[in-house]
């Protein structure tokens, strides 16, 4: 589903779009109130049900939806509670999200079954009945001229679907596990998904899998719009990734000048973290893998990828490098030249609003905001990129830091500045996306099969393009990256870090 526009995406849509209105335009606490509270009735604004068997449960999944996009937890079930009970503590600029961050809404999840096998129309009841046959739990019987599954002895091998000459056997799985690369989507009591706190990551490929959209994360939009009509000088850093994303002629200077009439100071690339992170990382790769006192390296901008790695690796936690994630380099560097800036990190990526909310990093990365949340800001500001005319010049970074958004990018960008750097030093490199193969190659470097390699893993197929706060085709977007890329007057950083600085 993902690229297309589908009732699930406009509904997002929809609910952070009133909600921003409401930050953007509302003023006292009890008008704000009142604002927040109608929003359910604005989505849903007539009394026949547009996607679900009753309104009542329309506006009350709405209703979840407006408490997310504000930042809050849902209500409990059990217990009655207003959309906007909690708000007063949230209507501050040093909101910061509070976990968990992916969140399945109860009233939307529709219970689906997950790795079941069952015999579909298409079974002819043939004589060879392979499906029997190849059963270890004799668990297929025939049932009224077809086969029959029964649950309590299917082990879920399936072989019976393997065999089956007319592929009448369905496996039938809920996407949202599915699509989670780390099992950390499992059943409640009711047999709704929930998702094990322990274990996710926050990647978000979960929330863009649900035909329901039964799954949500929360936003600091409201946050963020407030800190802005306060007067605080809240400064964008922008991911490379945003190429692409509001238009296919949206260069990046547009989309500054958009920014700047929003209410942001001033705006900046990622791709200047990014650069640093690729300086920092060749000298890494070169001065510890090479010389052995490392067995490999693993690059560390994708927080889904890092925390797995920690978590997997245990004693060889030190191969995650050390260096910033771009996001933290260039909040770092704002800041040092904007000691009172509230910066504000806007990309493609679910995961960095969990690694903007570790106590280490607070300081330097006060909201996170995706692009999907910044689409909705545009509408409810009323600017249009059909006809926003506006540029302004950003200079920030180089080709290989803006090459960051797509996967193989990171290791590239690094390749590129040891080959530069140490040109007669070999580079091997492994790259790899999606958390199911991330943790494949985790187990390979802990088994020893990739000494010195240097290792970029993302979290999302297809890296950062593909992230879950995205508007456009995972192609689609990197093909726009990879266009940014070519078209960049400066291809490599400088050797050194301190070369390094904001214009």
């Amino acid at each position: 589903m993902r690229g297309i526009e589908t009732p699930i995406t406009q509904i997002r849509h929809n609910v952070l779009k009133e909600v921003a209105k409401v930050a953007f335009e509302a003023d006292d606490i009890d008008n704000i109130n009142d604002k927040i509270e109608a929003i359910p009735y604005t989505i849903t604004p007539t009394e026949v049900p547009k996607y679900r068997e009753s309104i009542y449960r329309e506006r009350a999944i709405a209703s979840e939806r407006v408490r997310l996009a504000m930042g809050l937890s849902l209500r409990p079930e059990n217990a009655p509670v207003h959309v906007t009970s909690g708000l007063s503590a949230s209507n501050i600029s040093d909101k910061y999200y509070e976990p968990p961050l992916m969140q399945v809404i109860p009233s939307a999840c529709d219970m689906c079954e997950h790795n079941v096998y069952e015999v579909t129309d298409n079974c002819r009841g043939c004589v060879a009945h392979p499906c029997m046959e190849v059963c270890p739990k004799g668990a297929i019987s025939m049932v009224d001229g077809r086969s029959y599954i029964d649950k309590e002895k299917c082990i879920k091998c399936g072989k019976c679907k393997a065999i089956c000459p007319y592929d009448a056997i369905a496996r039938k799985m809920r996407p949202c596990a599915s699509a989670c690369g780390i099992n950390a989507i499992g059943t409640d009591a009711s047999g709704r998904a929930m998702i094990d706190p322990e274990k996710c990551v926050s990647c978000g490929q979960c929330m863009v899998s649900c035909p329901f959209g039964a799954i949500a994360d929360k936003s600091q939009i409201y946050q963020l719009i407030r800190a802005i009509k306060k007067g605080d000088e809240v400064v964008a850093e922008v991911a490379p990734a945003i190429v692409g994303q509001f238009g296919d002629d949206v260069r990046l200077w547009k989309l500054k000048a958009a920014l700047l009439d929003l209410g942001f100071k001033e705006v900046y690339e990622v791709a200047l973290g990014a650069d640093i992170g690729a300086i920092t990382e060749a000298h890494h790769y070169v001065e510890k893998v090479k010389t052995g006192e490392l067995p490999f390296l693993l690059t560390s901008c994708c927080p889904a990828w890092a925390m797995i790695a920690k978590r997997t690796l245990n004693d060889l936690a030190d191969t995650v490098s050390n260096s910033l994630t771009p996001m933290v380099a260039t909040a770092r560097t704002i800041k040092q030249r904007r000691p009172n800036a509230r910066v504000v990190f806007i990309g493609p990526c679910a995961a960095k609003k969990l690694e903007a909310s570790r106590r280490t990093v607070r300081s330097d990365v006060d909201f996170v905001i995706t692009f999907e949340e910044l689409s909705a800001m545009f509408d409810a500001k009323g600017i249009d990129f059909a006809t926003y005319d506006k540029e302004e010049p950003v200079h920030d970074a180089t080709g290989a830091g803006r090459g960051y958004g797509i996967a193989g990018g990171v290791a590239g960008a690094i390749e590129q500045c040891i080959n530069e750097y140490y040109p007669n030093e070999e580079v091997y490199i492994e790259h790899v996306e999606g958390l199911s193969e991330c943790q494949k190659m985790l187990m390979l470097a802990k088994a020893g099969k990739k000494d010195g390699c240097l290792i970029e893993g993302m979290g999302c197929p297809g890296g950062c393009v593909a992230g879950a706060g995205t508007n456009i085709p995972i192609a689609k977007g990197t093909a726009a990256v990879k266009k940014f890329v070519r078209d960049s007057t400066t291809k490599l950083p400088a050797k050194h870090l301190e070369e390094i600085d904001l214009p």
